[in-house]
């Protein structure tokens, strides 16, 4: 058979529509801000009584590194995050796959997670610090229920929309139901449960740091805080960049499952 006659591989992505990274934009975007507002806040263009300086940040964020204080307030707003989010996805994703497979659980449950989704979780702090006390409980709470909705919601749309012709060409097999959700549902769900787990991830990292500005002697959320109190900028802002890359890390991890899981769409 001549070269010409064989038939070439239908990439996923097809042409035009592959994505293709490159490394070195983001650095130089990052690169390129901080730059202009050193330039900026240097030359009075822009008040220092509204933003600091990138290099007295960088100075603030240099002595929470030295003090030991990084430590203290990013070990327990770790800590936090990975509990109460665990706790939110893994039973929001279990929630979101019986809501999308049994009527029985759509009918009772989607009019609830509907009601809750809305609700700002953040209004139910008090609440929840009434009910599990002002430690550990109620931030754990706070991010638990905050990452279980959307991650319900996610799920639930992605498995309702896998092709069902898909599904009726496992059924066609003679599939039981079970090995039809293994080997069908949950792998066309798969990447809508991914993107929903990350819009979870940001709104975990958001309730984080309300959690911790009731209540917390340690946390970037307290940490922050106390410098918005003092109208401390530099101090204020070395904290938000710490939340910033503990959501580009967020990010990264999320890609990095997201490519071993979805390998199969390359």
């Amino acid at each position: 058979m001549d070269e010409k006659d064989k038939k070439q591989e239908v990439l996923f992505r097809g042409l035009g529509f592959t994505y293709y990274p490159i490394p070195y934009i983001a650095p130089i975007v990052f690169i390129i801000l901080i730059a202009l507002l050193e330039w900026g806040t240097n030359t009075g263009f822009i008040s220092n009584l509204t933003l600091p300086k990138p290099s007295g940040v960088f100075q603030a964020f240099v002595e929470l590194y030295d003090t030991g204080l990084l430590y203290k307030h990013l070990a327990p707003s770790l800590t936090r995050l990975i509990i109460g989010s665990f706790l939110g996805l893994s039973l929001g994703i279990l929630v979101g796959v019986g809501i999308a497979l049994f009527n029985l659980a759509r009918a009772g449950l989607l009019p609830l997670v509907a009601a809750l989704f809305p609700v700002p979780k953040i209004a139910l702090l008090p609440l929840f610090v009434i009910w599990f006390g002002i430690d550990e409980g109620s931030k754990y709470a706070l991010i638990a229920l905050g990452t279980f909705t959307p991650t319900v919601i996610a799920t639930y749309a992605a498995v309702d929309n896998v092709d069902r012709n898909l599904i009726r060409m496992g059924q066609s097999f003679g599939l039981s139901w079970f090995s039809i959700v293994r080997k069908i549902v949950l792998p066309g769900a798969l990447p809508g449960i991914i993107s929903g787990l990350r819009i979870s991830l940001a709104i975990g990292l958001i309730l984080l740091v309300a959690a911790e500005m009731l209540g917390a002697s340690y946390g970037i959320g307290a940490y922050v805080l106390e410098a918005g109190s003092l109208y401390d900028l530099e101090r204020l802002f070395a904290g938000v960049t710490i939340l910033s890359f503990m959501g580009v890390l967020i990010n990264f991890i999320s890609g990095i499952i997201e490519r071993r899981l979805l390998s199969w769409r390359t």
